[in-house]
């Protein structure tokens, strides 16, 4: 084959030519003139062989070599991946490479056996096919290695979608059938020497659901006999090297060299494999796959017994003159015979002799000494062969169990064949003849799909073709298994024969084939061997031993010495044998073993008692074949031609000689041909369009017109260029391999571009739709109008009608705001007070608004020298010095390995990494990541969205108003009502509190601008502690940076960073700093932003698309706010803008004086809501707007946000006539409300004095018929106006305006203006108030705990729901309100104190206040202090409690007395202002009032005024649900007669037959339990009431169906029962029920209103505040039987901690673990509740793994005992020892010191005793020094305490330490660390404890003591140490550190009884750690918590649209 050549020529002239191999040889003329130029595409080479232009074997080989030595050995030919074996690792195999090809199709990227993984994957999900993936080659080509990648990547991908282990499991079995099946040949080290098809089936979803293994033709005499340099089975040294030596011991096994079966290759060692490790592999994997410990150890006793029977000789004898034989004596024989459990005596005799059966009976024939060798042989062959089958069934019944139960038919599968290949020896045998049948057989399916289907279907199809001529091997086959008399068929019939042996065998196949092309014959008559001239080359075959091997037969001898066996597992394997063949058939005849083709088959109809036919082996081999090859044609196939580069398996080494020939049988020349020119790609024409329809462009080829066949035609045309790429036949169309690649990547291009049309067009289609509405509503009033009006009046009253009703005719109607914006809990540290001047702040805005926005394109006149200036203090140089920790303040492009300044939390630190590297991607620094798909990753992502804080979604931002206030609007609203543009959420959404928004999984994709400033900002939102670090990272960036580009995206950044959030003190001066010396254009812009953000605070959004598009150009936001009057008023914006400052800014354009309850409001879509007037800052609520958008699937920057100014609510004080544009705007607010139905009036009286008012108002005492019909279109609702005709309304309102004072005018307009919006504040008092939703934490009793508060100008209102207040408190009655807590307030009334939790509280706070004060300063009521007596006349005398009418004058001020008139004694005088007390209020009060306001005595808070409570309320029954939901009522056999049908709703003393629910009928009925814990009827045998609620409770916690038939029952029997004990335990059924699970959606609301209408019970209220979203998974515990059985509803519990101490705590039947842990840290004053966790301790167990989960649920969980046998004593599960501790569970952020009481309460008592038991490794002084802060902290400055030294050593010193000194040295030692330590306390010696040992690497671990046998370089025992770094390995002996896996090394764990299992590596390879210990529960929980620990912290902030990805730094 010509070789590739270089030419070089020297200075001489003399040209030499370069071979490819490096030789030089001279260059003749002669030669010069034979050389051929190489193509172009041949000098470097292509990945894909179809490209070469030298279509040449030359060509084809080179491209190989050149590859070769580049490392690639990866080429595609096609669709086909030839792969060259590297005979070494590359690390082209981690799950980076499984995420880089996952997703993509063939040939986008370079070739990898993962992209024909990825394909079979990927074309099994979108046919819905079957797949195979045919792995061919010779031995040693790597093909075993392959099929375990493909299986691999194929686990790694389904891994990522399965909850389930049957990945893990099937990659298990690679390493078990590895052993078992592979060894060391001269050609490959790691030689399968059976064949396997592994048949992986997947559910539709793409995810493994189990698996099958098919095994064919192990090689068995490999066991016995092994050719030179070759080894047994792996599992034999493995085994040796591995096993213990106690196992070694009772096997009585040595070394590997002792036994001949593993000595005739002479090799032991194979170079590269490490036995012991393997064995660890083995045994772990056999563990994973369900083999028990005792299965294991009878493996071995076979694996032993067969190797010393291989040991065991014979002693030839001669008796009777025939040659007889004894086994020699040897302690083998011995270990042999006992470990197969059989007598010595009958192994001997069926390995000595050999029975067989004549006409009458079994006759015994001695063996001679060979023939008992070979005896022998045959049994150990039978037992490996046997075991091996056993083995694979087993790991079947493993890993297909979950398929068993289930039609196979609604699987896929994707196969993967490894077989062995060709083989060609020196001696090769009966196997090497059918391995190489097999061979035959695959590269018959591999010419006949590449070459003969597809050239057969273009004769098919009438495609233009020339035939290629191809190496066909159908001859081949013929001879072997084809034709009549082949030669496997010949083999089977001579097997028959009794007198058969090998010679005639032969003579027979030389007879009959030497005419044959393809055989060779035997050169004389005494020649063995035959040849036969295969696709790979001629191989020559000895036929010595051909029929014994075919044969196949296991003896009589052999089967009966085995049944005599009581060796469990060798019956288990030979258990078909012995039922067939077995010693006790009666009647043994010969069998004969005939294969289908055989040349002579008998008559099957034999005589009834001969047994059935046993196949051949070659018989059974081939028929197995035919079966593979069925599956095979029945998948779509890829193929992998492994090739080996040489013979002698080395890396560097390419054999030219050796991978031509591989080429050339492979038929890969062909294979190129055919694939280059050819058309292997092919679809219908139906599935082609289906497809691909999105690319045919309709004009020029309409479907629906046009024939499929043209359309496929068309869209070919428009997308694939070049001449014949594509061919169309009669039914199909045929494409190149690379087209459907192309094709793909057009047909998501195009449908990502239609989807965005789509959407474009939909939102264009609704604003078309509101414009046509628009105008029809236009022409129908033009109609109804007589033309009094112009046509402009016209059109735009009209418009502002349709405007109106279009926008705010929805499900939220539009009123004040409830404040409640930002329900998501706020930050710690988030909120500062600041407090502003108004006249500031007027100042501020023009200033803010004020500021330049140069052009981008003036010069930079940064100095980078500036930023250097060591002598300014504030330089940001030397603050890097100052401050940084290992970094300079100068550009990089690297991402930080360590955050720049130190934090205490760790947290912070790993958000500090992510952060650098999204800044260095904002400011394009480092690029993207690629992005793989975008269409496919955008729908993936969409799907798996995070559920966002309810505080996000925009309906839930809108307010309460709108929530409290639309179920009654609703009823008021006509049916032509616009659907809401937003679509509604249930109210019942559950939410994830721990979610933010934006939060997604991963960050490694391509993220836009606004994402990764939203990540930055998100992060400095959420832990204030690196806010500093943002802005140095930022510094860092823009300090030496010359690309002009990355530092105006740096100084963008910055700017709007400032805008959001100010850096703390630290850092303050230093940025002020660098920004003066920054960019022209952007110092000022800077400083600005900076001083504004520290005047208003910080933000609490992200920022918005709007804000960053300001920021690049450095100008403010144009704003525009709608007036009611339809005016607007245009206002520029900045990121500090508040709503104060705007509010403050519109009052000064229009002139408003009176601004109080003016507020700023934002609308989107038809959605509104308030930000008041206050410090909110708009740009916050504009973001919420775009992230509503982003949730919707929209752009941000297409937000349709608008500002409105509105009156929210009225002062207590409002007085109409102080400002009349006040007064005008709510006047048109109030006009515009009552048409849009905002303010409901039912009172046609009202209506029409309104509409009066507003025509006065508007047109004067003129009448005019026309102005009164505008005036009923403006304000009278629509609904009213079709109840009745408009004639009707315009009759109504003329009336007064034509008899009464509006028609004489004796009032001004602006007065009636007045009085309309008095009107309006007197009666829609509710509509213009401020809600607050809040949680009441303490105070009078409620009906509910979570409810609303409103507060409006008369008083402060609690409800649930506008028809449903709690209660009314005016402001007479409140005496203080004040702040608690960011989030808590109290309310301090007359009639009690109420703690209120809100988001909201220091704005509900602040109103309240604000009111309060206002009206005590504007009162003349106050009430008299203390008891006045005076000699003065000039005095007043008073008694205490006094009302006095005070009269303020302006002389009165600077006084300390004022006049006043006492209302009970009516004389006037003077009093001092300290002895009185202003009331908040204008009016007088009641006496009843003023008797609860009295000071004069002291009387019990007054009860509970709750509105309704006063009024008599009938109970309600469920007869209303019963009649939809329960079965129909029937007349009861046992009722009395007359008695009629029962009340199903009713309380009866006759146990239910069936169940109340219609759903339920069929089903088993709970009502009898239900009725015997309530007495209402007796029962037989005595229950205790634990057991009772169990029966009842227990199978609704389980089934959710049966919860809604308890609530019934129970509440049936509280219905209409008069028996006062009945009913009390009715209401305790009912609380424990309320706390386990609420009723549907369907009975919840007649479960409320059934307790509230019983609302005197004691436990009602109880009730009504437990019926929340709770899921018990558990009946009631006996706490909460016990304690309600008392009617007590508080439930305490004792916490223990780790220093001894314990406390009580509050535990409700509906608190979580978590919750309790958050109580806990709470009540001790904790600096964080992350970390701790809640332990529950019996005496046998230990659990921590609860957090989510329910106290009680948990205490059941961990105390219940299985029942079985007798009975279990009342109680006893319950009131089993339960021992409750609270302690450090994770070691996350500990810095002792930091938090004291977590210091002396946990970390010290939990460290010490780790210490004293000598976990940690540490010296002589460190010892010494802990021992004297231990003894101080023990004895404090008791010096007399020294003598006790010696004796309180095991308190001082480790335990394993204690003897390196004697304890005399140990007392002066650690007296002389006391004296040093002279001065300090306890608690300091405790925290300098700490601090010591937390810098030990082992600080924090939970340690436990392990036992392993996995891993040959770790002792045994060991111990385990897990803490934040991860898992630590320790020697207990040297203590010293192992290994320690990283969190994010371990991609697996598990525990399984005491055994635990971890799995390091990477997605595609992973090693296994097992271990048994009994913490191993424990030690799961433990990195289960810190894994999710590491991932709430390291997630902190990301995009909404991301995928899940851990990142562990």
């Amino acid at each position: 084959v010509p070789i590739g050549a270089r030419v070089k020529e020297t200075p001489s002239g003399q040209r030499f030519l370069v071979d490819d191999e490096g030789k030089e040889q001279k260059l003749s003329l002669e030669q010069e003139a034979s050389l051929r130029i190489m193509h172009p595409t041949s000098v470097e080479g292509v990945d894909d062989m179809i490209k070469l232009g030298d279509m040449t074997e030359a060509g084809l080989l080179r491209n190989l070599l050149l590859r070769h030595k580049q490392g690639l050995i990866y080429t595609y030919t096609g669709s086909v991946l030839v792969a060259v074996n590297p005979y070494k690792d590359y690390p082209i195999y981690s799950n980076d490479q499984v995420r880089l090809y996952q997703g993509q199709k063939l040939g986008e990227l370079p070739p990898h056996i993962f992209a024909i993984a990825e394909s079979c994957y990927f074309n099994m999900t979108r046919h819905l096919r079957n797949q195979c993936c045919i792995i061919s080659g010779e031995s040693g080509a790597g093909k075993t290695e392959s099929t375990k990648l493909i299986l691999q990547y194929l686990a790694a991908v389904s891994g990522e979608l399965s909850e389930q282990q049957i990945e893990k499991q099937i990659l298990e079995s690679n390493p078990i059938l590895e052993a078992f099946g592979n060894a060391k040949t001269i050609r490959n080290d790691n030689s399968s020497r059976f064949g396997k098809y592994l048949e992986i089936f997947f559910n539709k979803d793409g995810v493994i659901e189990g698996a099958r293994v098919e095994q064919y033709l192990l090689e068995k005499s490999r066991v016995c006999h092994q050719a030179l340099e070759e080894r047994n089975y792996h599992i034999f040294y493995c085994m040796l090297a591995g096993i213990t030596a106690e196992e070694k011991k009772n096997l009585s096994l040595g070394n590997a060299k002792e036994y001949k079966f593993l000595t005739k290759g002479d090799c032991i060692l194979c170079e590269g494999r490490d036995d012991a490790k393997d064995y660890d592999r083995i045994h772990s994997a056999l563990k994973i796959l369900t083999f028990s410990e005792k299965q294991h150890q009878k493996i071995l006793k076979l694996l032993a017994a067969i190797l010393h029977l291989g040991n065991v000789s014979f002693e030839a004898t001669t008796e009777n003159n025939l040659e007889t034989s004894d086994v020699s004596t040897s302690k083998h024989f011995s270990v042999a015979a006992s470990l197969l459990e059989v007598p010595k005596s009958s192994l001997a005799t069926s390995l000595t002799h050999r029975s067989f059966m004549t006409n009458k009976e079994r006759v015994t024939k001695p063996l001679s000494s060979e023939q008992a060798s070979d005896c022998r042989d045959a049994l150990v062959k039978a037992i490996y062969n046997k075991l091996f089958i056993w083995i694979a069934t087993k790991i079947n019944s493993v890993i297909y169990k979950k398929l068993t139960n289930n039609p196979k038919k609604s699987y896929l599968s994707i196969g993967l064949l490894d077989i062995f290949g060709f083989e060609n020896f020196e001696i090769n045998s009966f196997e090497q003849l059918c391995i190489n049948f097999a061979n035959e057989k695959l590269q018959q399916f591999f010419v006949s799909h590449i070459f003969k289907l597809e050239q057969e279907e273009y004769l098919k199809e009438d495609i233009v073709w020339n035939n290629i001529k191809f190496s066909d091997n159908q001859s081949i086959l013929d001879l072997l298994a084809g034709k009549p008399c082949n030669l496997l068929a010949l083999i089977d019939e001579e097997s028959h024969f009794p007198k058969g042996s090998d010679s005639t065998l032969l003579q027979k196949v030389n007879v009959q084939h030497k005419g044959s092309k393809v055989y060779i014959p035997s050169k004389s008559e005494h020649d063995t061997d035959f040849g036969i001239c295969h696709f790979a080359g001629a191989v020559h075959y000895n036929s010595n031993g051909f029929l014994e091997k075919n044969r196949d037969a296991v003896s009589y001898d052999i089967i009966k010495m085995v049944d005599i066996s009581t060796n469990e597992l060798l019956h288990q394997i030979f258990e078909n044998e012995l039922s067939n063949n077995g010693p006790k058939m009666a009647n043994n005849r010969k069998v004969i073993m005939t294969p289908k083709s055989s040349l002579r088959v008998p008559n099957h109809k034999l005589i009834s008692d001969q047994p059935s036919f046993l196949p051949t082996l070659s018989g059974q081999f081939r028929q197995s074949l035919d079966s593979l090859m069925k599956a095979l044609s029945a998948c779509q196939p890829f193929f992998i031609r492994c090739f080996k580069p040489n013979n002698d398996k080395q890396s560097e080494l390419f054999d030219r000689e050796l991978c031509m020939r591989q080429l050339r049988y492979s038929g890969m020349m062909d294979t190129v041909r055919i694939r280059k020119l050819g058309y292997p790609v092919q679809h219908t024409f139906k599935d082609f369009l289906n497809r691909y329809r999105v690319l045919l462009n309709t004009t020029i080829c309409n479907p629906k017109t046009k024939t499929a066949a043209a359309c496929c035609e068309a869209i070919c045309k428009a997308t694939i260029e070049g001449k014949d790429e594509w061919k169309i036949g009669r039914n199909k169309i045929f494409l190149k391999d690379s087209h459907d690649a192309v094709l793909e990547r057009l047909r998501e291009t195009e449908l990502s571009r239609v989807a965005v049309v789509i959407q474009r067009v939909q939102r264009g289609f609704d604003r078309l739709t509101s414009m046509i509405r628009s105008r029809q509503l236009q022409l129908q009033y033009k109609r109804q109008r007589a033309a009094a009006l112009t046509i402009q009046t016209q059109a735009c009253t009209l418009n502002t009608a349709s405007v109106i009703q279009s926008s705010y005719r929805v499900t939220f109607y539009s009123t004040s705001d409830i404040n409640s914006v930002f329900t998501v809990k706020k930050m710690s540290g988030q909120e500062e007070e600041t407090s502003f001047d108004p006249s500031e702040l007027q100042e501020a805005i023009p200033r803010a608004w004020a500021t330049p926005s140069p052009s981008l394109d003036e010069d930079e006149d940064e100095d980078e020298n500036e930023f250097d200036d060591e002598n300014d203090e504030f330089s940001f140089y030397k603050f890097s010095i100052l401050h940084f920790q290992d970094a300079d303040h100068k550009h990089i492009t690297q991402r930080l390995k360590k955050s720049l300044l130190t934090h205490d939390d760790e947290a912070d630190e790993l958000a500090c990494l992510t952060i650098s590297w999204i800044i260095l991607r904002f400011m394009e620094d480092i690029p993207e990541p690629k992005s793989a798909d975008v269409l496919s990753q955008a729908s993936n992502t969409m799907s798996r969205l995070v559920p966002q804080k309810q505080g996000r979604r925009l309906s839930n931002l809108v307010g309460l108003d709108q929530k409290i206030l639309r179920r009654n609007k609703k009823k008021s609203e006509s049916g032509n009502r616009k659907a809401s543009t937003i679509l509604e959420e249930p109210d019942n959404l559950t939410e994830d509190e721990d979610i933010m928004i934006g939060e997604g999984p991963t960050l490694h994709r391509q993220l836009s601008q606004l994402e990764k400033l939203h990540i930055i900002v998100g992060y400095a939102m959420s832990r204030p502690g690196i806010r500093d670090e943002i802005y140095c990272q930022i510094c860092k960036q823009l300090v030496n940076n010359h690309n002009r580009r990355s530092r105006r995206l740096g100084w963008t950044l910055l700017s709007v960073c400032l805008g959001i959030f100010p850096p703390t003190n630290l850092f303050l001066k230093c940025l002020e700093n660098f920004i003066s010396k920054g960019l022209r254009d952007y110092k000022e812009y800077c400083s600005n932003r900076l001083h504004r953000v520290i005047a208003n605070g910080e933000r609490k959004e992200l920022p918005c698309w709007v804000e960053l598009q300001a920021a690049k150009s450095k100008a403010p936001i144009d704003a525009s706010v709608t007036l009611m009057d339809g005016h607007s008023v245009s206002l520029p914006l900045e990121s500090a803008s508040t709503s104060a400052e705007v509010c403050q800014a519109v009052a000064d354009q229009l002139g408003l004086k009176d601004t109080y309850g003016f507020s700023l409001y934002i609308s989107l879509y038809e959605k509104m809501w308030s930000l008041n007037s206050c410090e909110k800052h708009v740009l916050d609520a504009v973001s919420q707007c775009e992230q509503e958008m982003r949730r919707q699937n929209k752009e941000e920057k297409d937000a349709p946000w608008r500002l409105s100014i509105r009156k929210e609510m009225f002062a207590p004080w409002h007085d109409c006539s102080l400002d009349p544009v006040s007064t005008d705007l709510i006047y048109r607010q109030v006009i515009k409300g009552i048409k849009n139905g905002e303010y409901i009036t039912d009172k046609e009286d009202e209506c029409i004095q309104l509409a009066a008012m507003h025509y006065y108002i508007q047109f004067g005492s003129e009448y005019d018929r026309e102005n009164v019909q505008s005036v009923v279109e403006q304000c009278i609702p629509t609904h009213l106006i079709e109840n009745k005709s408009m004639t009707k309304w315009i009759q109504l309102i003329s009336s007064p305006l034509l008899q009464g004072s509006y028609a004489r005018e004796t009032q001004g307009r602006e007065r009636v203006k007045g009085q309309l919006v008095e009107m309006a504040r007197q009666k829609w008092t509710l509509d213009f108030s401020r809600f607050f939703e809040v949680t009441m934490m303490s105070g009078p009793p409620l009906p509910k705990s979570r409810f609303v508060v409103a507060v409006n100008w008369t008083g402060i209102l609690f409800m649930e729901r506008r028809d449903k207040r709690l209660r009314e408190i005016p402001y007479l009655e409140v005496k203080k309100v004040s702040m608690m807590s960011a989030q808590h307030m109290t309310l301090t009334t007359f009639r009690g104190e109420f703690v209120l939790r809100s988001g909201e509280a220091r704005s509900m706070a602040a109103v309240m206040e604000e009111n309060v004060e206002g009206l005590r300063q504007r009162s003349v009521y106050a009430l008299v202090q203390e008891a006045i007596k005076s000699d003065d006349p000039m005095f007043l005398v008073c008694k205490r409690g006094d009302l006095l009418l005070v009269d303020k004058d302006e002389s009165s001020r600077d006084r300390d007395w004022i006049r006043a008139r006492n209302e009970r004694t009516g004389d006037s005088g003077a009093v001092y202002k300290r002895m009185i007390e202003y009331l908040p209020t204008l009016t007088k009060p009641t006496d009843a009032m003023l008797e609860l306001l009295s000071p004069s005595q002291k009387k019990p808070f007054a009860p509970v005024n709750t509105l309704q409570e006063e009024e008599t309320v009938a109970p309600v029954s469920l007869k209303e649900f019963a009649f939809e939901y329960f079965r129909s009522a029937g007349k009861d056999a046992g009722r009395p007669k007359g008695t009629g049908k029962e009340k199903l709703w009713a309380s009866s003393r006759e146990p239910l037959k069936q169940p109340l629910l219609r759903s339920l009928v069929r089903k088993s009925d709970l009502n009898h339990m239900a009725c015997s814990y309530m007495g209402d009827y007796p029962i037989k045998q005595m229950r205790s009431p634990m057991e009772l609620t169990d029966l009842i409770f227990g199978p609704a916690t389980q089934h959710k169906e049966l919860q809604d038939e308890i609530y019934c029952q129970i509440m049936k029997q509280m219905t209409s029962n008069n028996n006062r004990l009945s009913m009390e335990r009715g209401w305790q059924l009912l609380w424990m029920c309320t706390g386990l699970f609420p009723p549907s959606d369907n009975l919840m609301g007649h479960t409320q209103r059934f307790v509230e209408s019983r609302r005197r019970d004691l436990l009602a209220a109880g009730c009504l505040q437990r019926l929340l979203e709770i899921h018990r998974k558990l009946p009631p515990h006996l706490a909460e039987v016990e304690a309600i059985q008392q009617n007590v509803m508080k439930i305490f519990h004792k916490v223990h901690f780790p220093n001894e101490k314990s406390d009580i705590f509050e535990v409700a039947s509906t608190i979580t673990i978590k919750d309790l842990c958050y109580s806990i840290t709470s009540n001790l004053k904790l600096s964080s509740a992350e970390g701790y966790g809640l332990y529950l301790k019996t005496p046998t167990k230990v659990g921590s793994d609860y957090e989510n989960r329910y106290f009680f649920d948990c205490l059941r969980q961990i105390t219940s005992v299985p029942r079985k046998g007798k009975k279990v004593k009342e109680g006893s599960p319950a009131n089993m020892s339960t021992k409750v501790i609270f302690k450090r569970k994770l070691w996350f952020n500990v810095s002792p010191g930091k938090d004291i009481i977590a210091d002396l309460t946990f970390h010290f008592p939990q460290e010490v005793p780790k210490y004293l038991h000598g976990f940690h490794n540490c010296t002589k002084e460190n010892m010494i020094t802990l021992g004297g802060l231990l003894f101080r902290a023990q004895v404090d400055s008791d010096r007399s305490q020294f003598v006790m030294i010696p004796r309180m050593l095991k308190g001082l010193v480790p335990a394993d330490q204690l003897k390196i000194m004697v304890p005399e040295e140990w007392k002066k030692q650690i007296i002389s660390s006391y004296n040093k330590q002279s001065g300090m306390t306890v608690q300091e010696a405790k925290i300098t404890f700490l601090r010591t040992v937390s810098s030990w690497p082992t600080f924090g671990c939970d340690f436990s003591e392990v036992k392993q046998t996995c891993e040959r370089s770790y002792p045994n025992p060991l111990w385990i140490g897990i803490n934040k770094q991860g898992v630590s390995l320790i020697d207990p002996t040297s203590k010293e550190l192992l290994v320690m896996h990283q969190f994010n090394r371990i991609i697996e764990y598990y525990s399984k009884g005491n055994s635990f299992t971890m799995t390091i590596g990477t997605l595609v390879r992973g090693n296994n750690f097992v271990c048994e210990t009994s913490q191993a529960d424990q030690m799961e929980d433990l990195i289960r918590s810190y894994v999710s620990m590491y991932e709430r912290q390291i997630q902190g902030f990301r995009p909404r649209n991301a995928v899940n990805q851990l990142l562990f730094i």
